[in-house]
């Protein structure tokens, strides 16, 4: 690992590689920087389907209501879940408007990588189903395949 001496040294966390002497975003700064948790985006997966309370969410997540009152924080703070009172329960749900931005930047990957699985088929597809003009069929050799049969 490189030092180089001087204060923006490269370190490692469980995260991954960063660089200590640069400041990192707040979870709260933007959606994006709030999904980044695996656990919000977890919550924010269960609340898509309908309102849901705190109690709720911690016994089907399996997570502790501290930490699951700490990433509703978060997520209301950034916009992607919205809460009301009832009694005196706090329902929690997501909002479909804030969540957009999202889809919308992930969309392009998503058409990426339709478009490299579409690329993959066609090509398993055209070695599964060779045309008679294509030439000899020839059968690839595999490394342990010692019978002596050549193609």
């Amino acid at each position: 690992m490189f030092t180089g001496g001087g204060k923006n040294r490269l370190t490692y966390s469980y995260m991954g590689m960063y660089c200590e002497g640069m400041a990192r975003a707040t979870t709260t700064s933007d959606a994006f920087n709030a999904v980044a948790e695996p656990r919000r985006r977890a919550i924010l997966n269960y609340l898509a389907i309908e309102e849901r309370p705190v109690g709720e969410i911690v016994d089907s997540l399996g997570m502790e209501q501290p930490s699951v009152s700490k990433h509703l924080r978060v997520l209301r703070e950034v916009g992607l879940v919205n809460a009301r009172r009832d009694g005196r329960r706090m329902l929690y749900r997501t909002n479909a408007e804030a969540i957009r931005p999202l889809h919308e930047w992930t969309e392009t990957f998503e058409r990426y990588w339709r478009h490299q699985l579409s690329r993959i088929k066609e090509r398993a597809e055209a070695n599964s189903n060779p045309s008679k003009d294509s030439g000899p069929n020839l059968i690839p050799r595999r490394k342990n395949d010692y019978d002596g049969n050549k193609n």
